[in-house]
């Protein structure tokens, strides 16, 4: 597609600068930029290419004003249409970054090893404040086949 680029992804957020806290502590991101909105504000983080944008949210759970019941995603995130699943990030060791979150780590599944399709292939998934799952992930490859030259 002529002139498209991966741009970022919002989170609504019940405490923007503990969110801010946990992906710049242990996921490396910096601000990048702050949207002065008066009452409120949107906060950019930046990691490479990657952003995230933290969006001031109430503190009443997802689909609780539409009367669902409040809960928390597990395992590796919503499995309902329309929601996503979870965000995902790769590390040199899953064994490692678990040790460096030490308390804050909320792990919903895993560690599991995916040897069977990638050798080296570990992953965790972990809860960020605002509930939403993070994937945290080494040793993942793309299958070359499927390249266009099959090499």
């Amino acid at each position: 597609m002529a002139g498209m680029v991966w741009s970022h992804v919002g989170l609504n957020c019940t405490d923007q600068k503990t969110t801010e806290e946990f992906y710049t502590r242990y996921f490396g991101f910096t601000r990048a930029r702050v949207v002065d909105l008066g009452e409120a504000q949107i906060v950019f983080l930046r990691r490479g290419d990657a952003y995230l944008e933290l969006f001031a949210a109430g503190t009443e759970p997802a689909g609780q004003s539409l009367g669902v019941p409040p809960a928390l995603a597990g395992g590796d995130g919503p499995q309902a249409p329309g929601r996503m699943r979870h965000l995902a990030f790769q590390t040199d060791s899953v064994d490692a970054f678990l040790a460096e979150l030490g308390d804050a780590a909320e792990v919903t599944l895993g560690p599991l090893d995916f040897d069977d399709f990638i050798c080296g292939w570990r992953t965790v998934w972990v809860r960020d404040p605002d509930g939403v799952i993070v994937e945290v992930s080494q040793g993942f490859e793309d299958d070359r086949s499927h390249d266009k030259d099959g090499a």
